[in-house]
């Protein structure tokens, strides 16, 4: 059978967290793996089921397409779903009339795991511990130990007055 008949990925057990998507075989730089699917919300209803999630879950299939569609891959969502977070991406999101898909950004090998960045929006409402709940574990060497976007920076020194 040729490599262009076998699956792009497999959905197993990950060291990062829970089920991840690795390469079956080898994904071209460029290559658009997947797209993510689930059930399209607005906003108020996707703050709604988030709500409704204990406050130290951080298990979210909830993805931003625009101002007024969120795709909730909880609920008729495909293995997009999967890919975990990492801090040193292989991939990325990109958003194309309205839909979202994960394409790769560096060529990547079989068994490697795919990773993208959440980039998980802050919001001013977040518990003090939010940085805690998503806490990173891509394991990566410049993981920044956060999936929310921008990592919250160390609190400047105040400098004395002279």
């Amino acid at each position: 059978m040729s490599s262009a008949r076998l699956p792009l990925y497999k959905v197993r057990r990950s060291r990062v967290h829970g089920l991840g998507v690795f390469a079956a075989r080898r994904i071209r730089k460029g290559t658009r793996i997947v797209e993510y699917l689930g059930e399209r919300i607005s906003h108020r209803e996707a703050n709604r089921r988030h709500a409704a999630k204990p406050v130290e879950d951080n298990h979210t299939f909830l993805y931003t397409v625009d101002r007024g569609v969120v795709i909730d891959a909880g609920v008729n969502g495909n293995d997009a779903r999967f890919i975990n977070h990492g801090c040193d991406p292989n991939c990325e999101s990109v958003t194309e009339d309205r839909r979202i898909y994960i394409e790769a950004i560096e060529t990547i090998q079989p068994g490697e795991e795919l990773k993208y960045d959440y980039s998980i929006r802050r919001d001013k409402d977040d518990p003090p511990n939010i940085d805690t709940i998503y806490a990173c574990r891509c394991g990566g060497e410049d993981c920044r130990g956060t999936m929310l976007w921008p990592a919250k920076r160390p609190k400047s020194r105040q400098r004395k007055s002279r």
